[in-house]
C-alpha cells in the first residue's frame, strides 16, 4: 500500500528540512524522509550539519574557547582561576544535548508545519512525473512505499577517506570521530588544513593536545583572500598549531595505540609523524549510496554529484536536487537557500540564489569570514578595483573585548564603487559578514556603507571604516 503526497523530500539536513517546511507553507502535502538515528535508535533529523558537523563543532569550539580564556585571558580582567581542568566527558555531554535540542527542534517544526516525517532510508524505485515517482522507505518496522509527482533529493555528503586508510573512528577519525574524542590526546595529527581541519585542530589544541596539520596545497587557505590567509597562518602558528604546507603523505600505518605517517615536506625531504589520533579532513563527496539513481536513470557527473541546471532541476522531470549532493559550495546555508528556492519553484514562484553573495565562515579564533571575490580573483580577471581596510586594533569595542587581532577589508569597483568583496579576520567575523552580504545583495557601493551610521562602540564600525578606506578617508586609523 502506498501513500500519496504532492512532494517527497529525501533527506532532512539543512537543504531537505527547509525545503519540506517551505513547501508545506505554500500549501503542498509534503513528506520528508531521513535515516539519521540517535544513540537510542530514534530519529535525528538535521543531517551532517546538526549531527556531526556545524552544530556539534560549534559547541566544542565554544567549550574549548571558554577553557582557553579562563587559562590565559581572565587574569587581565582581574579574574583569578585556580585548579583549572577540563572534564571532556561533561563537555561531550553538553555537545550531545545541543545536538538533541536541534534534532527535536526540527521534528517540532515538521509537526507545526504539517510535514509528514518518515524515519528510514529513502530510495527511488520508479515511476515518472505524470503518474508519480515511487519512493521506498526502509525503516526499522519494514518498508513503506510513497508516491509523489515531485521529488527533492537532499542527501548531503560524506567525508572522503585516504586510499588504504579507512575511518575506524578510534584512531583514524572523520569529522564524526573528531567530534567524539573522549580524552585529550597528547599528539593529534590532522591531514588537511581546511575549515574542518582548522576548527577541530583548534578545539583539541586549546584543550592541551600538540596538533600537527599536514596540508597538501602549497598555499594556506587558498580560497580565502591572500592577505587574510597570511594573517591567519601567522595567528594559528603563534597559538601553537604546527602547519606544514605542500605536505605529501606517502604511507600510513594505524595500530590500536596510534597512527604513524610517512610524508614528504615542501623541500622534498622524507618525514615521519607519530600521533595518538589522526583526523582525516581531505574533503567530502556527494552521498548517493542507496538512493536508487541508477534505477530511475538519474544522471550523475564524473565526480558523483547529481547533475542539475541553474534552478536545481535534474534530467528527470519532477525530480530536483539541492545542497551538498549538487554543484556549488558545500555549505549548510547554501543548501537552505536552494531548498527554499526549489520549494517555491514547485509552487510556481520565481526565486533566485546568487552564489556570489553566499558567505563563507571559519569558526576559529580569530574567526574568518568573507563574501564575494578575493583580491587575487579580481586581479586575475583584470578588473579595476579599490581596496580599503581597517584593523581591529583601532576599534574601541575590540580593545574592550581584549581581542584586537585581524582586520576588515573591502573591495569595490574602481568606476562604479559597487562592493565586490568583503573579507574579515577577527572577533565575531561570522556575525559581521552578514552586513556585507546584505549590502552586496542590494548592489551597494562602499560609499553607502561609509555613510550609514553605525552604533558606537561596536565591532561593526570596522566595516564602516573599511568602506571609508576605499575612498582613502578612514577616520580612526
Amino acid at each position: 500500500m502506498s501513500s500519496a503526497f504532492d512532494l517527497i523530500v529525501i533527506g532532512a539536513g539543512p537543504g531537505g528540512y527547509i525545503a519540506a517546511i517551505r513547501a508545506a507553507q505554500l500549501g503542498l502535502n509534503v513528506a520528508c524522509i531521513d535515516a539519521w538515528s540517535n544513540a537510542q535508535g530514534g530519529a535525528a533529523p538535521g543531517g551532517t550539519c546538526t549531527n556531526v558537523g556545524c552544530i556539534p563543532s560549534k559547541a566544542l569550539l565554544q567549550s574549548s574557547e571558554h577553557f582557553e580564556q579562563a587559562g590565559h585571558a581572565f587574569a587581565a580582567h582581574g579574574i583569578g582561576v585556580s585548579g583549572l581542568s577540563i572534564d571532556v566527558p561533561t563537555m561531550q555531554k553538553r555537545k550531545a544535548l545541543v545536538v538533541k535540542q536541534n534534532n527535536e527542534g526540527i521534528l517540532y517544526l515538521f509537526k507545526k508545519n504539517k510535514v509528514t516525517f518518515f524515519h528510514g532510508l529513502g530510495a527511488l524505485k520508479g515511476g515518472n512525473a505524470s503518474v508519480g515517482w515511487q519512493v521506498a522507505v526502509a525503516g526499522k518496522d519494514g518498508t513503506l512505499e510513497l508516491v509523489a509527482p515531485q521529488i527533492i533529493v537532499a542527501t548531503g555528503s560524506v567525508p572522503r577517506s585516504l586510499t588504504g586508510l579507512d575511518f575506524d573512528e578510534k584512531q583514524v577519525l572523520s569529522n564524526d570521530g573528531a567530534l567524539s574524542i573522549d580524552a585529550v590526546p597528547k599528539m593529534l595529527g590532522v591531514i588537511g588544513a581546511g575549515v574542518i581541519g582548522l576548527e577541530m585542530g583548534s578545539v583539541w589544541r586549546r584543550l592541551g593536545a600538540q596538533v600537527t596539520l599536514l596540508e597538501a596545497m602549497p598555499e594556506f587557505l587558498a580560497a580565502a583572500d591572500a592577505q587574510v590567509a597570511k594573517e591567519a597562518l601567522k595567528q594559528f602558528t603563534k597559538q601553537g598549531l604546527t602547519i606544514h604546507l605542500g605536505a605529501k603523505v606517502t604511507a600510513t600505518k594505524a595500530t590500536p595505540s596510534g597512527v604513524t605517517l610517512e610524508w614528504i615536506n615542501a623541500k622534498g625531504e622524507a618525514q615521519t609523524l607519530k600521533v595518538d589520533k589522526l583526523i582525516v579532513s581531505v574533503g567530502r563527496k556527494p552521498n548517493t549510496k542507496g538512493l536508487g539513481a541508477e534505477t530511475v536513470g538519474l544522471q550523475l557527473d564524473a565526480r558523483g554529484f547529481i547533475q542539475v541546471d541553474a534552478d536545481c532541476r535534474t534530467n528527470l522531470p519532477g525530480i530536483w536536487a539541492v545542497g551538498d549532493v549538487v554543484r556549488g559550495p558545500m555549505l549548510a546555508h547554501k543548501a537552505e537557500e536552494e531548498g527554499a528556492a526549489v520549494a517555491e519553484r514547485i509552487a510556481g514562484q520565481k526565486p533566485h540564489v546568487d552564489f556570489n553573495t553566499v558567505p563563507w565562515v571559519i569558526y576559529t579564533a580569530p574567526e574568518i569570514a568573507w563574501v564575494g571575490q578575493t583580491e587575487q580573483q579580481l586581479k586575475a580577471a583584470g578588473r579595476d578595483y579599490k581596496a580599503g581596510s581597517f584593523p581591529f586594533l583601532a576599534n574601541g569595542r575590540a580593545r574592550a573585548l581584549g581581542d584586537t587581532t585581524g582586520f576588515v577589508k573591502m573591495l569595490a569597483d574602481a568606476r562604479t564603487d559597487e562592493i565586490l568583496g568583503v573579507h574579515i579576520i577577527g572577533p565575531m567575523a561570522s556575525e559581521l559578514i552578514a552586513e556585507a552580504a546584505v549590502a552586496m545583495e542590494f548592489k551597494a557601493s562602499s560609499e553607502d556603507i561609509a555613510r550609514i551610521c553605525h552604533a558606537h562602540p561596536t565591532l561593526s564600525e570596522s566595516l564602516k571604516e573599511a568602506a571609508l578606506g576605499v575612498a582613502g578617508r578612514t577616520l580612526n586609523f
